[in-house]
């Protein structure tokens, strides 16, 4: 029995870190969408789960109100940061987004505040070491089921928004601003401000996954949020596709599920994932849903479609 509950919480959890995942590929795949790469939304990242740790460990806030600030507080600086960098461009942009991160990194690695809680011990960041105790959901006995529906749902919903926002008049700007941006820019489109408000949505989501990380494992530490997860961030979007939202998914489930969860790739799992991107970079640069394939299966549901009301007709 209890090697069964062993194993139900190992799915659990590899379910929960996948749902989190998804979220910051998520957030690399807006980005990527704008015509750019990101190789920093670990920044946003930590800034979300040092911001829901102080809420909820010092402030004795809920966790909704967590993430909520965790959300607000990546949002904003994501918006500064695509302000302040909005005439770069290409690789420049890239780097530039990594040496922001490795900054934030920096920081988080020297914040130091510590207080004493009621209970008698010391709580808060602790530099290098930093942002243990964090129990919220053990004192309010939020169980590990209920957790992993509760950030499904958030997936679920920030699904259906980016889905929606892909019809609207914004959605289709950004796809064209995407595909060319100089063409855009001379139609009209007011490419820097499409970019802000995309790239600022990309750093909300970032900052939620790490509000949600922080809580499940009860600790975050700078080390965690280090250039490879942004890697891993940009690879899971190309990986699994930039025509859908749902391609992300994809890209995290198959690095989760097959290199991570299984023993057969162990210790060569950077190399087949480095191996993977280059891949699809050279032979299907739109990844695994491209805008063919996404075509495709649209055509097959829809004669599908077609075909079973022939039947009833």
């Amino acid at each position: 029995m209890s090697d069964a509950l062993c194993v139900t919480d190992l799915g659990i959890g590899l379910v929960m870190n996948w749902c989190i995942l998804t979220l910051i590929a998520l957030s690399a795949w807006l980005v990527l969408r704008t015509g750019r790469i990101s190789l920093g939304q670990q920044a946003y990242f930590g800034i979300g789960a040092y911001a829901a740790a102080v809420t909820t460990v010092m402030n004795e806030g809920s966790l909704l109100l967590a993430l909520l600030i965790a959300t607000v507080c990546g949002a904003t600086f994501a918006a500064l940061v695509s302000w302040s960098m909005r005439l770069l461009s290409g690789l420049q942009y890239a780097l530039a987004t990594l040496a922001i991160a490795e900054l934030v990194r920096t920081g988080l690695a020297s914040w130091n505040w510590r207080i004493q809680h009621k209970n008698g011990y010391l709580i808060g960041p602790d530099g290098i070491n930093g942002f243990r105790e964090i129990r919220w959901l053990y004192e309010h006995q939020i169980s590990q089921e209920l957790y992993l529906f509760i950030g499904l749902s958030i997936l679920l919903a920030v699904l259906i928004l980016i889905l929606a926002l892909n019809q609207t008049r914004i959605g289709l700007a950004v796809r064209t601003v995407g595909f060319d941006s100089t063409l855009a820019s001379a139609n009209g489109q007011p490419v820097h401000q499409l970019r802000l408000i995309t790239q600022t949505l990309a750093g909300a989501l970032a900052a939620l996954a790490g509000g949600l990380y922080a809580h499940q494992t009860t600790y975050v530490e700078p080390a965690i949020f280090d250039v490879m997860l942004g890697v891993h961030a940009v690879g899971y979007a190309m990986i699994g596709g930039l025509a859908t939202p749902l391609g992300p998914l994809i890209g995290a489930a198959f690095d989760l599920g097959l290199l991570e969860a299984t023993r057969l790739f162990e210790g060569w799992r950077m190399v087949i994932f480095g191996g993977l991107i280059a891949a699809f970079l050279r032979w299907r640069p739109g990844g695994f849903l491209d805008d063919a394939t996404i075509n495709k299966l649209k055509l097959f549901i829809q004669r599908r479609t077609n075909n079973e009301h022939a039947k009833f007709a």
